[in-house]
């Protein structure tokens, strides 16, 4: 049986007995695989989200800065009870730049139909209302989002980026990485060798080849160029429990632009 590996650190790697498993991206001992660390702040609405243990605060999942107030991460990275916070202007974790904004999170709305014992059923989508507003600048900016219902072409250009592991099992990156991850469609991604009916048309197929998303990168953005300009198509939710980087089972993401109409009726 395949299995899946979600995203995440704090969604345990249990893997739970679906249809072929996904594994969470949220982990905080995974990076993006391959790829290569990215020019600081050059995806000024990537976020790290932290959870707190005991007095110290610990990277889990990336996110994207989407309004001055709200963050857009995967629900899986925030469906348990704990104490939240959402570093922006971030590059390094272990060191402080001086361009780094910390925010405290003041709500979490996950969409209604999330369910984490059916990973595969969509729905991995979460807001984060955040204690204060983000001062936009160079380093922090908002990410675009697309229009509702844009389903874009196999091989268009997109990177996903976050802290994640840099090889399956590996260890945590430091510094933000990108990862160049051509979209795969739907028609190629959901048939047959490839992830088959674990995938739905409210998620989108990325790479599928050497560079994947891994642990530590779920909720991240998957930036895709349109019409010369980056838009957040989608948000990091599983991969293969074969590995990040499985032939034939690219990393899955939440399409973005199925979400935006529940979106927007939260943050009215």
């Amino acid at each position: 049986m395949l299995r899946f590996l979600l995203l995440t650190s704090l969604a345990a790697l249990v893997l739970a007995e679906l249809e072929p498993q996904p594994r969470y991206l949220e982990d905080s001992f995974e990076r993006v695989v391959g790829g290569e660390v990215a020019s600081p702040n050059s995806w000024p609405w990537q976020i790290s989200l932290q959870y707190k243990s005991g007095s110290s605060y610990y990277h889990t999942c990336g996110g994207t800065l989407i309004e001055r107030g709200w963050v857009m991460t995967a629900a899986h990275c925030v469906d348990s009870s704990r104490t939240w916070r959402v570093i922006l202007g971030e590059h390094d974790l272990n060191s402080n730049s001086g361009r780094e904004q910390i925010m405290t999170v003041s709500n979490v709305y996950i969409h209604p139909k999330w369910d984490s014992n059916r990973v595969s059923a969509g729905f991995d989508v979460a807001l984060l209302r955040l204690s204060s507003l983000a001062t936009l600048n160079s380093f922090v900016q908002l990410g675009s989002l697309p229009p509702s219902g844009q389903i874009l072409p196999n091989n268009n250009l997109c990177y996903i980026t976050g802290w994640g592991r840099t090889s399956t099992g590996g260890s945590l990156s430091a510094q933000l990485k990108q990862a160049y991850l051509p979209l795969v469609d739907y028609k190629t991604c959901s048939s047959s060798g490839w992830w088959g009916s674990t995938v739905k048309t409210t998620m989108v197929c990325g790479g599928g080849g050497a560079e994947a998303g891994c642990n530590g990168d779920s909720g991240g953005p998957l930036n895709c160029l349109v019409n010369g300009k980056y838009y957040v198509h989608g948000i990091a939710s599983f991969v293969s429990g074969m590995g990040c980087n499985a032939p034939k089972k690219p990393t899955v993401f939440t399409r973005v632009s199925a979400y935006i109409e529940w979106m927007d009726s939260i943050m009215m």
